[in-house]
């Protein structure tokens, strides 16, 4: 897909980061407001339809961190590479809560989930660009949006630790700041006009992705209906 003549403008009149986050506004809401996101935060669900949603982060982020690996020693990916951030073993740890000590053996992606993480793997392990795209899209995502739903697993069901670790960004320091350090490395980033529009168009695909898997989980809604 290609960006909007609107995007474009956006690209070329604004900080690189200002113009991402426009050229995606309208996706992340349809990802918010996504018909099993409003059935999770409206407290429609059991803790077991909430350990759908975790088993398929487990997954993508497995191929955003295992990518991420790879970037370490990229020029400009490396500027995007934040142990801090990483999500994996903060899920582990859930999974374990949530799921059982065997976790590992019994849960798999949904399909739209394993194309997810494939796409990862494809666009972002030997391009920077594609890297950040998906990096941006998770993490930014879940130290902002995603506290609101640390703040549901602990108020509809008392999980205020493992279970709802991958909510925890305590490494970071102030969210704030840190938001706006990797607000300040999108816009230093050494892109020209072509190639910032090649990373918001990443970026779409990256929040297609994600309603994708969101659509595939609000199949299920009627088994994890909260009684």
């Amino acid at each position: 897909m290609s960006v909007s003549a609107d995007s474009d403008r956006l690209v070329d009149q604004v900080p690189f980061s200002k113009a991402l986050r426009g050229s995606t506004r309208t996706l992340h809401d349809r990802a918010n407001f996504s018909t099993y996101m409003s059935a999770l935060l409206g407290g429609e669900l059991t803790l077991a339809g909430y350990t759908r949603l975790a088993v398929q982060y487990y997954y993508i982020y497995e191929a955003i961190e295992q990518v991420s690996d790879t970037m370490a020693s990229d020029t400009v990916g490396r500027r995007f590479v934040f142990d801090e951030l990483r999500r994996l073993p903060k899920i582990a740890r859930d999974l374990e809560f949530l799921v059982g000590p065997d976790w590992r053996d019994t849960i798999e992606p949904l399909p739209t989930t394993a194309a997810y993480a494939a796409r990862v793997r494809e666009s972002g392990g030997e391009w920077a660009g594609g890297f950040v795209a998906h990096h941006y899209t998770r993490y930014l995502g879940d130290i902002a949006g995603g506290q609101v739903i640390r703040r549901l697993l602990e108020k509809e069901y008392g999980i205020a630790d493992a279970g709802a670790l991958f909510y925890h960004f305590d490494e970071i320091g102030s969210a704030p700041a840190f938001r706006d350090r990797y607000r300040i490395e999108l816009d230093g980033a050494p892109w020209d006009e072509d190639e910032r529009a090649r990373v918001i168009d990443e970026a779409r695909v990256a929040f297609e992705c994600n309603i994708a898997v969101f659509a595939e989980l609000a199949n299920e809604l009627d088994r994890y209906r909260a009684a």
